[in-house]
């Protein structure tokens, strides 16, 4: 896992076994993009890859025609606009004088073991400094004294690198308006793009399409990392699968507005770029002040679609997931939001927690409603105290002691981020929320967004949280958070600082975090965000798992899980059994099918658990004994996706245990056929010399049979249904 620089060629090469990083300072000083890969052997100079031929059009670095250097030419590392480079940059900074003219060039590197966590930011981490190699490189703008550090970590066990970037302001100061966290030069233009996108209640759909000459990208604009781009793009070849072929990816750990943009010039060079939306940013850097860009990691790997995802699942769960949470399993919730909504009692949740702990659940999540005059979704968003005592006579501290009485942990829905006008909060702070004066505050769900930018404001979200769940024995948080930031104002910054109100407010959600994760290390943190409306990586170096979608219908959830498994482990994935009819689709799914989703992802249920009926509950019990047998497996399996849910009729994907001894298996029918064909299901991550039992013994086969051949789907054999939306989960046992 070196990072060698050859002083000669003044290149740079980070390497482990499996991938190869190139760069090289350029002769005009600035820094060029050789090569990202599979693994190279190592060697002194590879400057045959900068392309420094005289060509039509072209405007160069220097007067000297035998080193005449064209940056439109060449594959750049950190590429800036206005010299001779016209493709989308990096950066952008605008001086003093008001030019946005810039010329880092190389100054100094350090190499040192393991990596530097990124201070107010999210981010990967090491354990042991053994386990990644980290490179810094220092550029100087001359004329402004400014400086860039480039930062790059490299991984052992990993075929990604991390890359972030911290630009420190010279004598005079400037003002930032792009940084991009990561630049990528790609030699050619012969892949397809893969993307991640939907809307709420159907969020991370895989959206596939071929790349032109032009620009092309997912974007958030809105305040969140949002359900209708993920901050995730993947490049695959055009003959890669799920299996095979090459993919580079970037996936960005960043929770507010984004931008990962592919521009591919008239060369058919590929621009892949990641970071903060420029569009709602501008940085004012005073004289020697430092702004940090978020980390993104960039991955590649050569077998396929899965390959690429079975990095980020590992990486993700074990270095950027953390807590006591990271490495237990997740207790199986009930959550009454679809039981009583805002209309509950004490008795009524105290009778849900009686039948629930008879089912074998673990834990009691009293969703929203608990709180100050709320009634509806029109009131008392800001007030975190109780006021309606004939709905709690005994307050927080009271309900939470008689759940944990009967044998559950008691959980707490939290929207901390929002304010309804008709709260107390309000009244005593209209000027706390983002608006900007003399415009019209779009309400969005009856609330509006607090102002997170402001330090006051997050200390008295956070004095308020800390006196509920310092006053109750609390286990878990739900935190949602249920609009989109519009009039992105704010009443304590000057006007030539509102440009930085959106990156602030993250910060300023990232810090309430921090500090109630330091005060409660042993809360488990939910992300959700209108479901998976912030389904992303920075969300879950705070929150370990994230409530995956509000559409908890069955069949909408494969799509959606399958979507969401290209970049975030099956921990991450909060999945729940719900009512039927379902609430956001109407369709009516078998119990069995709704938990063999569910399974695969963090158990619980949101239903009505007190009007089932017994032999449903039996069939519950089941369930809740299967899970809690089944769910390490799940949790720390490597995961691989079998079929397509959005291109077949049928979805499956499959766990395998660490030692291949082990594996389960999930497939989904969407709609019965009659009379159809063979139907084999082929495997993978098996040892093929192992002999494996299927279901108990129903099919007896060595490995090799299973991933080659597969496993004959037939109905009777398998007890799949007869109907639409039938499912089975399938054990696989090393005999």
């Amino acid at each position: 896992m070196p990072i060698c620089y050859h002083e000669n060629s003044r290149t740079f090469h980070l390497y482990n076994d499996d991938v190869s990083y190139l760069m090289q300072v350029l002769p005009n000083g600035q820094m060029g993009q050789l090569y990202f890969g599979r693994k190279l052997r190592d060697r002194e100079d590879f400057s045959y890859l900068v392309r420094t031929e005289e060509r039509a059009m072209n405007s160069y670095t220097s007067e000297d025609r035998e080193r005449r250097l064209s940056l439109q030419q060449v594959r750049q590392e950190y590429p800036s606009y206005g010299t001779s480079d016209f493709r989308s940059p990096a950066f952008e900074i605008e001086w003093q004088d008001g030019s946005r003219v810039s010329d880092f060039c190389y100054a100094s590197h350090v190499i040192f073991k393991g990596k530097r966590k990124l201070e107010g930011l999210p981010a990967v981490y090491v354990e042991a400094d053994g386990e990644a190699d980290t490179l810094e490189i220092t550029l100087v703008d001359r004329r402004e004294g400014a400086r860039m550090i480039l930062s790059y970590t490299i991984f052992r066990d990993y075929g990604a690198l991390a890359r972030s970037v911290r630009i420190q302001a010279g004598g005079r100061g400037c003002r930032l308006e792009r940084v991009m966290s990561l630049s990528l030069d790609l030699p050619d233009a012969d892949f397809v793009s893969v993307q991640l996108s939907g809307a709420w209640a159907r969020e991370r759909y895989v959206k596939e399409r071929r790349l032109e000459e032009g620009l092309q990208g997912v974007y958030s604009m809105r305040g969140a990392s949002s359900s209708e781009h993920n901050p995730f793009l993947a490049l695959r070849r055009p003959n890669a699968g799920e299996r095979s072929g090459e993919v580079y990816a970037v996936s960005l750990i960043y929770s507010g507005n984004h931008l990962e943009l592919v521009d591919v010039d008239h060369n058919h060079v590929t621009r892949l770029l990641a970071g903060i939306h420029p569009d709602t940013f501008s940085w004012k850097l005073e004289p020697g002040a430092v702004f940090q860009s978020p980390e993104a990691v960039l991955v590649y790997t050569d077998r396929g679609l899965n390959g690429m995802s079975g990095i980020f699942h590992e990486l993700y769960r074990t270095r950027l997931r953390r807590g006591i949470w990271r490495d237990r399993a997740c207790p199986i919730i009930i959550n009454n939001w679809e039981t009583t909504g805002c209309e509950f009692t004490e008795e009524k949740i105290l009778e849900l927690a009686d039948t629930a702990k008879s089912l074998g659940v673990e834990m009691l999540v009293l969703d929203d409603g608990w709180f100050g005059d709320r009634e509806n979704d029109w009131t008392g968003l800001g007030d975190w105290y109780v006021t309606n005592f004939q709905k709690l006579p005994h307050g927080i501290a009271g309900l939470a002691e008689k759940v944990k009485e009967r044998g559950l942990r008691f959980g707490l829905w939290f929207e901390p981020e929002m304010v309804n006008k008709d709260s107390r909060l309000y009244r005593e702070h209209p000027d706390w929320i983002l608006q900007v004066e003399g415009r019209f505050a779009s309400p969005g769900r009856n609330q509006h967004v607090l102002d997170f930018s402001r330090q006051e404001v997050v200390d008295y979200i956070y004095d308020a949280m800390e006196k509920v769940l310092g006053s109750a024995d609390i286990s878990y948080i739900k935190w949602d958070m249920n609009r989109y930031i519009t009039e992105c104002g704010s009443a304590a910054y000057p006007a030539d600082r509102q440009g930085e109100l959106f990156h602030r407010y993250i910060l300023g959600v990232y810090s309430l975090y921090e500090r109630l994760i330091a005060r409660f290390p042993e809360i488990l943190f939910e992300s959700c965000s209108s479901g998976g409306s912030r389904f992303d990586p920075g969300m879950l170096y705070y929150a370990g798992q994230t409530w995956t979608s509000d559409n908890t219908d069955a069949v909408e959830r494969v799509r959606i899980q399958y979507g969401t498994s290209y970049v975030y482990p099956l921990c991450s994935m909060g999945a729940h059994v719900s009512d039927v009819p379902n609430q956001q689709s109407g369709r009516i799914t078998s119990m069995a099918t709704r938990s063999n989703v569910a399974h695969f992802g963090v158990f619980g249920y949101q239903m009505n658990l007190t009007a089932v009926t017994d032999s449903e509950k039996e069939e519950i019990r089941r369930q809740i004994a299967w899970e809690k047998e089944h769910r390490d497996l799940i949790r720390c399996g490597r995961f691989y996706r079998l079929r397509d849910p959005f291109r077949e009729n049928t979805g499956a994907w499959l766990v395998v245990s660490g030692d291949r001894r082990e594996a389960m298996v999930g497939y989904y029918q969407i709609y019965r056929e009659v009379n159809t064909g063979w139907d084999f299901l082929k495997l993978e991550g098996l040892d093929p010399d192992m002999l494996y039992s299927v279901n108990g013994g129903v099919q007896v086969s060595y490995g090799d049979e299973l991933m080659n051949l597969g496993i004959l789907l037939d109905q009777e054999r398998f007890g799949i249904a007869k109907e639409d939306y039938a499912s089975i989960i399938l054990h696989i046992k090393a005999v």
